[in-house]
């Protein structure tokens, strides 16, 4: 999901450079709210993995 956050980042970016304005703002938009509903989910991941007192999975 952060890679998400990441390309929407990158194309507001360009449309900004270009002057597409419109484009631009939608782009940060979809940025920002795609990082809080990351940062929300890894908030609550930890929490739960502190209150069970599992370790979290190896990859």
């Amino acid at each position: 999901m952060l890679s998400w956050v990441v390309i929407f980042l990158i194309i507001a970016l360009i449309a900004g450079f270009l002057g597409f304005t419109g484009v631009f703002v939608a782009a940060v938009e979809i940025a920002r709210i795609l990082f809080f509903i990351f940062l929300i989910l890894f908030v609550i991941s930890l929490v739960y993995y502190l209150i069970s007192g599992r370790k979290p999975p190896v990859p």
